[in-house]
């Protein structure tokens, strides 16, 4: 389906089903949440891919971005406001319409297809990734010393594949792949091989962390640490 959609560019990218929170303050995005909250319409989000800024009129996004529909609204001194999206269908531009006040662009929907070819990988691939998946946060959490509350939906392949890009510690542009990736077989693919290259860096990590806390406890110093575990999981283990 092609539509025409009012784009908000970000250092972010958004999967279908993430939420995302804004806080809107500059001018020309003011009055975009102004016009969807009018005409009860969601707006594009897509990642930058030339430039630094949102507010940048000659920025460059990416082709493919998502649908960020309005969930909660709190209004704001000076007309500003904080709220909550959610991702919805992927997109991809077709063309640029107008860059001011903001960016217009022509775009078509993307629907996600049938997976039937998942279940036919003989059941084993949904639940290896979840697996895979299950020992990164596992380590995480060990790590931060926080719970990472992440639900996995059951009998969702295409709904489990984006919440878990979502929530990989990852840069940016790995994240951008993987949403711009068309079936949900290759998606959840792309996320086990990638698992699988990680984890075992990642167990060889805390084993010297664990040693490191010991020999720590056993000279009675401070155990408080933090190695350069943020290339891994982010700076503060942020999940946002």
């Amino acid at each position: 389906m092609r539509r025409q959609l009012r784009l908000f560019p970000l250092n972010a990218v958004l999967f279908p089903g993430a939420v995302l929170n804004l806080h809107i303050f500059e001018p020309r995005y003011k009055q975009m949440i102004n016009e969807c909250l009018e005409t009860g319409e969601g707006f594009g989000v897509a990642l930058i891919a030339d430039g630094t800024e949102a507010g940048d009129p000659n920025v460059t996004p990416h082709e493919i971005g998502s649908i960020a529909e309005i969930v909660d609204v709190q209004t704001l001194p000076f007309g500003r406001y904080f709220i909550s999206t959610i991702g919805r269908e992927r997109f991809r531009i077709r063309e640029i319409i107008a860059r001011e006040p903001y960016l217009l662009v022509d775009a078509d929907v993307i629907d996600d297809p049938a997976e039937p070819s998942v279940a036919r990988e003989g059941g084993e691939l949904l639940p290896a990734v979840r697996d895979l998946f299950d020992e990164y946060l596992a380590m995480l959490v060990e790590y931060s010393g926080q719970e990472r509350g992440v639900e996995l939906p059951d009998d969702d392949p295409t709904g489990t594949s984006y919440l878990i890009g979502d929530s990989l510690q990852v840069a940016e542009a790995v994240k951008q792949r993987l949403l711009e990736i068309d079936d949900t077989q290759s998606r959840l693919r792309a996320e086990r091989d990638f698992l699988e290259r990680l984890l075992p860096q990642l167990r060889r990590l805390l084993e010297r962390r664990r040693d490191e806390l010991e020999r720590r406890r056993d000279g009675g110093e401070d155990n408080s640490y933090r190695s350069d575990q943020e290339k891994f999981f982010g700076k503060f283990f942020s999940l946002n």
